[in-house]
């Protein structure tokens, strides 16, 4: 591959240099921060050879690249030197609260990750030595690599600083001084004191001070950081230009450090309590819950980004209880089942090209790495994705209710399974050996059993200006009509990835100018939800349709809509279906576009749908040919 012909392609389809304000890359994607992400020529972006797909999510627009990213990466910089550094912010940035959070979330996170993978491997390894009587604990030789595996848990507050800086845009030998000030051995020996005697405070200044230390702490830090970016530049402004050398770092660092250690620190460790306290809650309540539910859903949270709100739960389990019983191990069935369901494809596909990209996401997807499979095969394909969902769920829900504990982190894959081992025993790891074969056997069967290679089609031929249907249009033909009065768009239009990337499906969308949705088509009703926001409905050729009134309004639980029908119940074409407030959904905030989604488009050999300026209901604009 020539990574800077692909660099250069990358730079001019994301709208040029000019358009970029940061970039950063995790395993196998490039994240750009776009001034206006409408430049972005997605289309061009995915068909480029050495891309295997693009998204906008989490505030971010990401190339998925593959393990070349790096390369791909060192040389767009390479171009572009001035992204080499701290992230610039749009003027206009627009996205919603989520959208920033899981950004900056991602931006402090990734940088770390690979310290915190070397000290949970070199953990994991001293476990083995130890469980295998190797080496004794008592001896120098445990105690020297125990340190240097705990170092970098240890010093988190220190590295959490510096890529908390190069996020918020501060000053980054300042924050790890902050961080350093949470850690010093003075201020630990003081806290030590009072919680052994049980007598006596802190106080600065007559300021009390929390006695709680900050070692492997998470959000205190980050808080702190946070604080910081908004502080120096006021101490920036305030400081006389002659004594500013000295003066705005004097007072950064005197403000930001009294709130931290008065303010700041204490609410961050007791967030961090209630995250780790209610844990343990849904732990005793329902072990198996949580890792089911990460099992089954962490493609989807992968897809759209959100999967980096999870990465410092885990972390903040470990460094509360010493280990993770929810996120990672419902993680690593997740992983493992979108690999074993890839490698079926690369098995079962009679396409060369198929098989062989198949194979070698299949293989990357267990060592931990899924989005090759995931954008590659398991999204393209849809059964791959549905089979990894139900092994992964399958593995995660063994994992929870066998309490598999992970105490190292990493990224979760076969490569990681040493992080099982802790409490100088083999029991966890065994666990999660046999709920990753669990994951890894369904998901392989699932998958081998349901893929098909898709059908090629045949270009159509053209007649006197009248185009005849290509040949995998002959057979069955389901019309679908418009369910709701108003215009109809293509799904690339919707604001959500989840529809507008087609992960759920082919399909189209309305912008309704009425608040009813009729049926499209005669069929059964399979599925209906609390919050009446959408319906399933099947035909009766088989055609699986989901319509979605809104975007995100599943947060109204049900709030402005009403059903006209039950599930089961038999529909013609013309039936009401949903009624629904369209004006108060509007002045809620909410996106009331209405996507229309065939799920199982993956049965068909085509779907062809037509866009019109208004549509009454009843007009047809889809066709799903068998």
């Amino acid at each position: 591959m020539n990574y800077q012909e692909l660099a250069d392609k990358i730079i001019d389809y994301v709208g040029g240099q000019e358009n970029i304000g940061g970039l950063t890359h995790c395993a196998t994607r490039l994240r750009f921060n776009l001034k206006d992400e409408t430049k972005a020529q997605t289309q061009k972006i995915k068909d480029t050879t050495g891309v295997m797909g693009a998204v906008s999510k989490g505030g971010q627009y990401q190339v998925i690249i593959g393990s070349d990213v790096g390369s791909v990466y060192k040389e767009i910089l390479k171009k572009v030197p001035a992204l080499d550094g701290p992230r610039e912010t749009p003027e206009n940035d627009n996205r919603n609260v989520a959208a920033k959070v899981i950004d900056t979330i991602t931006g402090i996170f990734t940088p770390i990750l690979p310290a915190i993978t070397a000290a949970g491997m070199l953990k994991a390894v001293l476990s083995l030595l130890v469980v295998f009587k190797l080496i004794d604990k008592t001896g120098q030789t445990y105690i020297i690599i125990d340190f240097m595996a705990d170092a970098a848990f240890y010093f988190l507050p220190i590295l959490l600083a510096a890529s908390s800086a190069q996020k918020f845009r501060t000053n980054m030998y300042l924050a790890m001084m902050l961080g350093g000030v949470l850690l010093h051995p003075n201020f630990i020996a003081m806290v030590n004191v009072i919680k052994t005697s049980g007598k006596g405070s802190i106080h600065l200044f007559g300021l009390p001070i929390s006695p709680v230390t900050y070692g492997s702490s998470v959000i205190p830090i980050i808080l702190t950081v946070w604080f910081m970016s908004y502080v120096e530049p006021i101490a920036d402004r305030v400081s006389p230009k002659v004594i500013k050398f000295f003066s705005k770092p004097l007072l950064t660092i005197a403000i930001v450090g009294t709130v931290s250690l008065v303010i700041i620190g204490p609410f961050g460790y007791l967030i961090s309590d209630a995250i780790s306290t209610g844990i343990k809650a849904l732990e005793e309540f329902s072990p198996w819950l949580v890792p089911t539910i990460i099992g089954s859903f962490t493609p989807l949270f992968v897809a759209t980004g959100t999967h980096y709100g999870l990465v410092p739960i885990g972390i903040n389990n470990r460094m509360a209880a010493g280990y993770d019983t929810v996120i990672y191990p419902g993680m690593l069935a997740s992983n493992l089942g979108q690999g074993a369901a890839s490698l079926a494809v690369g098995l079962k596909s009679k396409d060369s090209t198929i098989k062989q990209l198949a194979a070698s996401a299949g293989l990357t997807g267990l060592f931990g790495i899924t989005e090759p499979a995931l954008y590659g095969i398991n999204l393209r394909f849809k059964t791959p994705l549905y089979a990894a969902m139900v092994g992964g769920g399958l593995g995660g829900l063994f994992m929870g209710i066998s309490r598999v504990k992970n105490f190292t982190g990493g990224a979760p894959g076969l490569l990681t399974l040493p992080s099982y081992i802790g409490n100088d025993t083999l029991k966890y790891l065994y666990l999660a050996c046999i709920g990753s074969a669990i994951s890894i056997v369904i998901a392989f069967v699932v998958s081998y059993i349901l893929y098909k290679d898709p059908i090629v089609e045949v270009a159509p031929e053209v007649e006197n200006d009248v185009t005849t249907a290509p040949t995998s249009a002959i057979g069955d033909i389901v019309n679908v009509a418009t369910p709701v009065k108003g215009e109809v768009i293509t799904l690339k239009a919707v604001a959500d990835g989840m529809f507008s990337e087609e992960i759920l499906g082919k399909g189209f969308a309305i912008k309704p100018v009425e608040g009813i949705v009729y049926a499209p088509f005669s069929g059964v009703i399979t599925a209906v939800f609390d919050s009446k926001h959408a319906i399933g409905l099947t035909s009766d050729t088989g055609v699986e349709l989901l319509i979605h009134v809104g975007i995100d309004t599943v947060q109204l639980n049900g709030e402005g809509y009403e059903y006209a029908v039950t599930k089961g119940q038999q529909v013609a074409l013309g039936d009401k279906l949903i009624t629904f407030d369209l004006a108060s959904i509007s002045e809620k905030g909410y996106d009331t576009v209405v996507p229309v989604v065939v799920t199982n488009s993956s049965d068909f050999g085509d779907i062809i749908t037509l866009t019109k300026a208004l549509s009454e209901p009843g007009e047809e604009v889809m066709k799903v040919i068998r």
